[in-house]
């Protein structure tokens, strides 16, 4: 399909920043592949986008918790006749509460969205880019990458995976024409919060300098374009960010403790 527009497959892209991210790359001309578990919300997103720009819209349904749903994602854009040139791993969710009384369930479930299934798409997907000479990969981590969460421990270290994994791909890829970007946002209001279990007086929910999803799209967005490998969106967390790489790793660790009690 020689005069397609580039292609972009979201993950998550029924809502918060998934969905957000969705509308700004059919705004800037990219074609978007959506996935996500909910048929209606990437039924009704798809509509949208077509209506508002022109793109091609395919809606894909998938379980990224199941080992088989990555290959079948990508099977399902081979046989469209579509190569994927960018690719944002969206996918995610959290959990609160103290590990040892976790659902180990629910953990499995984690890992599997947050790191395996990313690394997977991610897998059968930059081979492809690396042998046309150009393609963008766009990993959704957190702020919370960049130290340990107590009372969230898995979450923080699937995001700490996600990081890790991001900025040594994209070294990998230099010179390569494919550029890998790791974004870190904060807390984004946004039903991620109420799928992980927080309470409304969890002090994160309340954090200052919060961005909204839209906001946290565009700086993606831009980020990704210019081939940045980190995106932090807003001062505060930036700001935040670098005290942490510059305090103690105990002292960390016990403040976060206290922004996100299990009780």
């Amino acid at each position: 399909m020689a005069d397609a527009r580039p292609m972009a497959l979201v993950t998550g892209a029924s809502s918060g920043i998934g969905l957000e991210l969705a509308r700004v790359l059919a705004r800037e001309g990219h074609d978007v592949a959506l996935v996500a578990r909910r048929e209606p919300e990437l039924t009704a997103l798809a509509d949208e986008l077509r209506d508002a720009h022109g793109v091609a819209a395919h809606v894909i349904t998938a379980d990224l918790s199941e080992p088989a749903a990555p290959e079948a994602v990508v099977k399902a854009l081979t046989e469209a006749g579509r190569d994927v040139d960018i690719l944002v791993n969206n996918a995610g969710f959290g959990g609160h509460g103290r590990f040892a009384e976790t659902d180990a369930g629910h953990e499995r479930r984690m890992i599997a969205v947050n790191v395996a299934a990313l690394t997977e798409l991610t897998k059968l997907l930059v081979p492809g880019m690396v042998a046309r000479g150009r393609g963008r990969v766009l990993n959704v981590a957190s702020t919370a990458a960049f130290q340990p969460g107590p009372f969230m421990a898995v979450y923080y270290a699937t995001k700490a995976y996600v990081l890790s994994f991001s900025e040594a791909l994209s070294e990998e890829l230099s010179g390569s024409g494919v550029t890998v970007t790791a974004l870190c946002p904060g807390a984004v209001p946004s039903g991620f919060q109420d799928a992980a279990g927080w309470s409304e007086d969890l002090p994160l929910r309340h954090a200052p300098g919060q961005k909204s999803a839209r906001q946290v799209a565009e700086a993606a967005y831009a980020g990704m374009m210019r081939g940045r490998r980190i995106v932090v969106p807003g001062t505060l967390n930036k700001v935040g960010v670098q005290a942490v790489r510059l305090s103690p790793r105990r002292v960390v660790t016990s403040v976060v403790r206290r922004l996100h009690p299990p009780d």
